[in-house]
């Protein structure tokens, strides 16, 4: 992996991706579909052929620059779904999408190695896994024989308890210690394009959900992209005292500060907003650089 010193709190990165280089000089928007029935803001909303479709179409001309596909809920207190039940979910969903949309990047959002193996038979391009490798034993060796990049993310304990499984005090220490760990076993088994997430949201306060927002560049240290995924999570909308369906306007406030704090990626339910928030954020860093 490669990249070069931007600015303070910016750096260029890439990963491999389809056999070529994915610059993240620009940041990359990617879109949601829950293809569940339970996800916390849209769920049911896209389980027929034509539903899954158009949403994919809606995101893309919106400027999506991936779709993360998920078929099992991770909001807090959510149950485990049958494996068979995820597999089939996402094998008729991102058939759909590959063939349809073949030029999307298609991630799949899963902590199931088996899910993973059939998501990239499918024709998935990135796995995303919530647990970090940390719930499946066989996930590293799966993203390891597949070559894939992969989405490291941060969770003290899967969504049915991680919210009772806070951890207190400084979280960020413990967290490094986290990221350096599974990088280097992944390291280790040849896996080098490797996103970070720190899981806003996962078995975090709403303090520290934000303390971690502030302290976003010092993920920057792995040398890796660092994904932000926090559309309208309770971080945005308990502090508003608000609902999931009126948090956009402070979902688009805290993307925005996690750009200036060198997101490389966004998972966003609103592409349209998120593009135009990074349109934004670019113009304001580069005039800040010609001062």
């Amino acid at each position: 992996m490669h990249y070069h010193l931007k600015t303070i709190n910016f750096f260029e990165v890439y990963i491999k991706l389809r056999s070529h280089l994915l610059s993240f000089d620009t940041p990359k928007i990617m879109g949601i579909l829950n293809v569940t029935p339970d996800s916390f803001f849209d769920g049911g909303k896209y389980s027929t052929e034509k539903e899954i479709l158009s949403r994919v179409e809606q995101m893309i001309s919106e400027g999506a620059d991936m779709i993360d596909v998920g078929a099992v809920s991770t909001r807090p207190g959510a149950m485990d779904v049958p494996v068979e039940e995820e597999q089939m979910k996402i094998k008729n969903a991102v058939t759909l999408i590959v063939k349809n949309f073949p030029h999307i990047f298609v991630s799949v959002d899963t902590w199931r190695s088996s899910v993973a193996q059939l998501a990239i038979d499918s024709g998935a391009d990135i796995i995303n896994d919530i647990s970090g490798g940390t719930f499946d034993s066989r996930m590293f060796e799966t993203i390891a024989r597949l070559r894939v990049p992969y989405i490291l993310m941060h969770t003290p304990a899967k969504p049915k308890e991680m919210q009772q499984k806070i951890v207190g005090g400084d979280l960020l220490p413990p967290m490094m210690r986290f990221f350096a760990t599974q990088l280097q076993q992944l390291k280790c088994m040849g896996v080098h394009d490797v996103v970070i997430d720190p899981g806003f949201g996962f078995g975090k306060s709403l303090e520290q959900n934000y303390f971690l927002l502030n302290q976003l560049s010092a993920f920057q240290i792995y040398d890796c992209p660092v994904l932000v995924g926090v559309s309208r999570k309770s971080m945005i909308y308990n502090l508003l005292e608000t609902t999931p369906a009126e948090a956009l306007n402070g979902t688009m406030a805290v993307n925005t500060l996690a750009l200036l704090n060198g997101a490389n990626i966004l998972r966003v339910h609103d592409v349209r907003a998120a593009v135009e928030a990074r349109t934004i954020v670019a113009k304001y860093i580069k005039c800040k650089e010609l001062n």
